[in-house]
């Protein structure tokens, strides 16, 4: 596991995407493994003016987003696709078919049928090669929450109370806001040959403390990403000192 704290949120933001666009430029087919949330948004940014510089091609790049709430409609604004065409997909090269993210205008009955199509799409594309993440306050990565067991797979899973408040606050009206979501599970986030893993602010600090402090549990699901063979965490002062 490496450490990289930065001064503040544009410093983090820099060196995210100087490490995803390092790997671009090593590998320009790579298969990218993409979270949404407050935390990216600068990446994306950085990632944005390295390309309208000519600095990044990703023509060939492929992405698989982590997450999309349930049931909500692609074209909704507060859907994690939507998110991701304001932010990334609609602002550099990538091919429109090589940007892929969990379903999340299906209904429940239809969900592990796509949750196992989807699995089975990043693992026929080479497996992710990067696999940028957030992290809740509560220690979720994805929406893979605190649970006794976690589940390998993408599936579905039901919204904790916490990640509903917290989330809930990017709505206009918090009721409106879905109390499912589609997550890819451990097993994806794990195959991938690297995990970058972002946090910023105060309010990330007791989950990145408890993260590289404790032990290795489920109670707190980053925690399990000590045990992958290439993590890096990246975070700003705040969210590493508190």
């Amino acid at each position: 596991m490496k450490i990289i704290v930065c001064e503040n949120y544009e410093e983090l933001s820099k060196k995210g995407a100087e490490l995803i666009g390092a790997e671009v430029k090593k590998n320009p087919d790579a298969v990218l493994g993409l979270a949404t949330g407050n935390s990216p948004i600068g990446i994306y940014r950085c990632l944005v003016e390295a390309y309208q510089k000519g600095e990044l091609d990703f023509s060939r790049v492929q992405t698989y987003n982590l997450d999309e709430y349930l049931p909500i409609d692609p074209a909704d604004k507060n859907s994690y696709c939507a998110f991701m065409h304001e932010h990334l997909w609609d602002k550099v090269n990538l091919k429109a078919e090589h940007c892929h993210i969990p379903a999340g205008n299906i209904a429940p009955e239809e969900a592990p049928a796509v949750c196992a199509a989807y699995d089975k799409a990043i693992e026929a594309a080479g497996g992710i090669d990067l696999q940028l993440l957030g992290i809740g306050q509560n220690g979720h990565i994805g929406f893979n929450e605190p649970a006794e067991t976690l589940l390998t797979g993408t599936h579905a899973v039901k919204l904790t109370d916490s990640t509903l408040k917290v989330n809930g606050q990017l709505f206009e009206n918090p009721d409106d806001m879905p109390r499912h979501a589609v997550t890819m599970g451990l097993g994806a986030i794990f195959a991938a040959k690297k995990v970058l893993l972002i946090a910023n602010g105060k309010n990330k600090h007791a989950a990145i403390k408890g993260m590289l402090d404790d032990g290795v549990t489920t109670a707190l699901p980053a925690s399990l990403l000590k045990l992958h063979p290439d993590l890096t965490v990246l975070c700003d002062k705040e969210a590493y000192h508190g």
